[in-house]
């Protein structure tokens, strides 16, 4: 059986979503782990199809051993607490934390397999957003070593439908008014669909873990936009030019506090991410995902598709 994390989140529900669709693991095999009340009428429908569900809360480790109880693989996303990551957060004090407490619940009941869900940027990276992912990525190196446990990091790309957040958290969409907006850098991202990744790493549960065991695999697209071309899609959306301002870190920083009110350790820990994609590090040469989805007949989804399906 595989225990299957934060199915209802944006990556998870996209992951169990492919596994029904496409028939790929036996329902019976699936334990879907949820924060919620397990016996909420929300889950009825995947109940019908004989799939267990049990409650999960990473800051309770009985209720993770309980989850994962009986199961031999243990599908991690990772947690969204990133506040856990502001003001430098050392060792075991960020989103990590909640990585150690399912890994070590995990090993604690027999779980032999785990695949865990990091971000595709580069190790080492300048992103603040991967030092929780990179201290998971060791642990799990670690326990590998000690005969513990195996596992697959499956580097997801950055999601298509997050450029607003990289794009000077233009959330506001087609109700935006600013004519400029003010990033801390500018890069090349390989930019991949919620649903791509979703249909791709479902192909990768339903493999043969020793086909994946001890990779770290890339699942991004290789084609590349920049937040410049970003600014033009928007532009052409909206029928009026939308310019981007690229500024320095600090700059970056007092802006979004002075004019949007953001709170200052948040700023700061999403700003060293522009370091990283100025870098390089989001430009991704792994062709995985797009072999995977050419095997189905499917190519990625665009990221300017995406754009004008958000800004209508």
């Amino acid at each position: 059986m595989i225990a299957l994390t934060s199915a209802t989140g944006k990556l998870g529900s996209a992951v169990l979503n492919a596994i029904l669709e496409n028939n790929l693991i036996d329902t019976k095999e699936l334990v879907v782990c949820t924060s919620s009340d397990p016996s909420a009428s929300k889950f009825d429908h995947l109940r019908n199809k004989n799939i267990t569900l049990r409650y999960n809360n990473f800051d309770d480790p009985s209720s993770l051993e309980g989850a994962f109880q009986g199961c031999d693989r243990l599908f991690l996303v990772s947690t969204p607490k990133i506040a856990l990551d502001y003001n430098d957060a050392p060792l075991w004090s960020g989103r990590e934390k909640h990585h150690r407490n399912a890994i070590d619940a995990a090993v604690k009941v027999g779980v032999k397999h785990i695949y865990y869900t990091s971000l595709a940027f580069g190790r080492p990276s300048k992103a603040g957003v991967m030092r929780a992912h990179i201290r998971t990525e060791e642990y799990l190196e670690q326990l590998q070593k000690e005969g513990k446990v195996d596992y697959t990091v499956i580097r997801e790309g950055l999601y298509n439908e997050s450029w607003p957040l990289y794009l000077g958290y233009y959330f506001g969409l087609k109700e935006e008014t600013r004519k400029e907006i003010v990033v801390a850098g500018d890069g090349p991202i390989s930019w991949t669909s919620i649903p791509d990744m979703g249909f791709c790493t479902a192909k990768i549960l339903a493999g043969s873990p020793d086909e994946w065991k001890s990779r770290t695999v890339y699942l991004s697209q290789s084609q590349t936009w920049t937040a410049k071309e970003i600014a033009e899609m928007i532009s052409k959306a909206k029928g009026e030019e939308v310019q981007l301002k690229v500024v320095g870190r600090k700059e970056f920083e007092d802006y979004y506090a002075k004019e949007k009110g953001m709170e200052r350790p948040a700023l700061e820990w999403w700003s060293s991410s522009y370091d990283a994609v100025k870098d390089g590090e989001c430009k991704i040469e792994d062709s995985t995902l797009e072999d995977m989805l050419k095997e189905a007949g499917r190519k990625p989804k665009s990221l300017e598709v995406t754009v004008q399906e958000m800004m209508k």
